[in-house]
């Protein structure tokens, strides 16, 4: 595989008008598009603020665990229609497939209506740093080892989250305040699932087996940034329960984004790393 860098470009004409800022690279993951679980509001407007010369679509971008065609909305139209539109308009995009994407696999090594398909990446940043793009679920051991239950606690994970998104739009429709219990237990049980799981550590070693300096990777839903076994790992996060995405500074750090403004650019800093907020 190939090392990719960002190549000089003109920043892609916007359709929309709300364009705030540009980076060189831009990584997203799992952002489930055709499940109910998917915060469809929430990433519609953070891509429409965020443009890149490179974007990489970091796995479980559409869910085809769930009935597809029964969940999607015309915001996912309209999210799916502007990744692809920043294609045409001249932004490279990658995709690497997941788990809840896997389909696409076979497509690997080719293109897709502009759209690169690769199972994964060596990604050279604009530092020098080389970074191993993948999905993640390759170091999965409980996917692995219990494919079946880890398929119905997805279902069950994107039922109940999408239950809980509709009833807070009912209340915030009535000028009631939202409800969050169902989100603080669905979030406290996969913290405490990843807390034993020691995939950040598995990955590492998968990084390092490459000949890469770190990992950018998605799948386990918790943005992450941070070189705790001398690898610099990066999770992407997600757009079901985080709204969080990786960018590369034009100095070729990486930040974490946060779509919804709690200012998690700052979380995960190692200056010694090169890991630090926008330049």
């Amino acid at each position: 595989m190939r090392d990719h860098a960002p190549t000089a470009r003109t920043a892609p004409p916007a359709r929309q008008t709300t364009v705030q800022r540009h980076f060189p690279v831009l990584f997203l993951s799992d952002l489930h598009l055709g499940s109910r679980a998917c915060k469809e509001d929430a990433l519609l407007a953070f891509l429409q603020a965020h443009t890149a010369d490179l974007i990489y679509l970091v796995g479980d971008i559409v869910d085809t665990w769930t009935a597809v065609g029964s969940h999607w909305t015309p915001t996912q139209h309209r999210i799916l229609q502007l990744l692809l539109d920043r294609a045409v308009d001249g932004s490279r995009v990658i995709y690497i497939p997941g788990n809840h994407d896997a389909f696409f696999h076979q497509f690997c090594g080719q293109r897709i209506a502009h759209v690169e398909v690769a199972s994964h990446v060596i990604h050279r940043a604009g530092d020098g740093t080389r970074y191993l793009v993948i999905h993640g679920d390759s170091c999965d051991i409980f996917g692995q080892n219990y494919p079946l239950l880890a398929t119905a606690g997805a279902w069950l994970d994107s039922t109940v989250r999408g239950l809980s998104d509709r009833t807070n739009r009912l209340l915030r429709r009535f000028g009631r305040t939202e409800w969050t219990g169902i989100d603080r237990v669905l979030a406290g049980i996969n913290d405490l699932i990843r807390g034993v799981d020691a995939f950040d550590l598995r990955l590492s070693a998968l990084a390092r087996a490459h000949g890469a300096d770190g990992i950018i990777c998605g799948h386990f839903h918790k943005p992450a940034l941070h070189a705790e076994y001398g690898i610099i790992y990066a999770n992407c996060g997600d757009w079901v329960e985080n709204t969080t995405a990786l960018a590369e500074t034009a100095s070729g750090r990486l930040v974490l984004l946060d779509g919804q403004g709690r200012g998690l650019e700052n979380r995960g800093v190692e200056a010694g790393l090169r890991l630090g907020a926008t330049a």
